[in-house]
């Protein structure tokens, strides 16, 4: 059994989406560091230019905004014009909004759901062409989130919402897609630093102290998951989350024990 070939991306082509920064920069610099070249999208161009040109030669920008179908035609464009293939595509742009329920707005309800659950629909539904024509099997990767999982203690309605219909959504389309050699799964992140979860930066001890292995994720413990779902190692994973957070959701209990 030759284990080094069961982890390497050598020779994939990859595009992630909001990969500038936060895990999808991580998960980036992990399919680089594997022997992929990476493409990364971002909605402002000087940083996923920026991100692209720190990450090395391999590392391609083609920014543009996803969260319209004219922007995922245009991105699916830009990539066609640079690659007949794609062999990995990770989901990972999204958006979060925190409000009180009672006053919770339509419009963080609608940018929420649009970015995380139909932009992945539809960017997966555009690349269908070229995930076909990949080096097979071709893998989509999810990022979902422990929110989905579980209950959120903060108020994310939409975020939480959006992103258990993205798990839910994975295993739709691993059914649908597995006999064509198209692996769909997922991840389900727990606390990271990224300027989405700003506790994990600006309150990262107190935020460790709800995880049981008492400390924030670290970029390494989302690459070795992200490299294991792309690689050959993952080929057997279909439809399936796999949850990365340091043991929140296992030891998460519904009500207390008298």
């Amino acid at each position: 059994m030759d284990i080094p070939s069961l982890f390497t991306l050598e020779g994939k082509v990859a595009l992630v989406t909001g990969g500038s920064r936060g895990i999808g920069r991580m998960i980036a610099e992990a399919y680089l560091s594997a022997g992929a070249t990476v493409y990364i999208t971002a909605r402002k161009a000087e940083a996923c230019e920026a991100a692209a040109k720190e990450l090395g030669p391999h590392c391609i920008a083609v920014p543009g905004d996803i969260s319209t179908l004219a922007g995922i035609r245009r991105l699916v464009d830009m990539l066609g014009e640079r690659e007949s293939r794609l062999d990995i595509l990770v989901n990972n742009a999204g958006a979060a909004w925190t409000a009180p329920l009672d006053s919770f707005p339509e419009s963080g309800w609608d940018k929420v759901m649009d970015l995380n659950v139909k932009s992945p629909f539809f960017l997966i539904q555009s690349l269908l062409p070229m995930l076909r024509a990949s080096r097979k099997p071709a893998k989509i990767i999810n990022i979902a989130s422990i929110d989905g999982q579980r209950i959120s203690p903060w108020e994310v309605y939409s975020y939480m919402t959006s992103k258990a219909a993205l798990l839910h959504l994975t295993r739709r389309l691993a059914a649908e897609l597995a006999r064509e050699e198209i692996i769909v799964s997922a991840l389900a992140p727990g606390p990271f630093p990224s300027e989405m979860n700003r506790a994990a930066i600006d309150d990262r001890d107190n935020l460790a102290k709800i995880v049981p292995l008492g400390r924030i994720g670290e970029a390494e413990d989302i690459a070795g998951a992200a490299i294991f779902l792309a690689a050959r190692a993952g080929d057997y994973v279909v439809g399936s989350a796999l949850t990365v957070d340091g043991g929140i959701v296992a030891s998460t209990f519904a009500g207390s024990i008298e």
